[in-house]
């Protein structure tokens, strides 16, 4: 079970900083990910990461301005979110897999969070 919290109302051009923990002890994948669902649009994806940390890939509309990254415990996964836009106000999911090879693909990922509220003002 995972949980992702952070998300909120802010300004365009604001920041926010989601998280995501397990609901018990660390966190256990191969890859890890954000996606997000905007209201009569289909999951999107946002953010993965391996399990060391060291590849990384973003969905084109978030590159330069979303960083994913974890701690070094593997006990909180982060999605840190910069210089965001309208069109970013989405539900926001973190997920993790055990897949070795997971690409961008919702369908690739097994465990998912309850989701958490982005709302960007104009």
């Amino acid at each position: 079970q995972l949980q992702a919290s952070g998300g909120g109302l802010v300004q365009g051009g604001g920041s926010l900083r989601l998280s995501c923990q397990a609901s018990e002890g660390t966190l256990d994948y191969v890859g890890a990910a954000w996606f997000r669902q905007a209201p009569g649009k289909e999951r999107e994806f946002v953010a993965s990461m391996n399990w060391r940390g060291s590849t990384k890939d973003y969905g084109n509309s978030v590159k330069g301005r979303f960083t994913i990254s974890r701690d070094q415990a593997k006990t909180m996964e982060y999605l840190q979110m910069d210089n965001l836009k309208p069109e970013d106000t989405a539900v926001y999911y973190c997920a993790t897999t055990q897949r070795l090879r997971y690409g961008t693909s919702p369908t690739a990922f097994t465990s998912w969070g309850q989701g958490t509220q982005v709302t960007v003002s104009s």
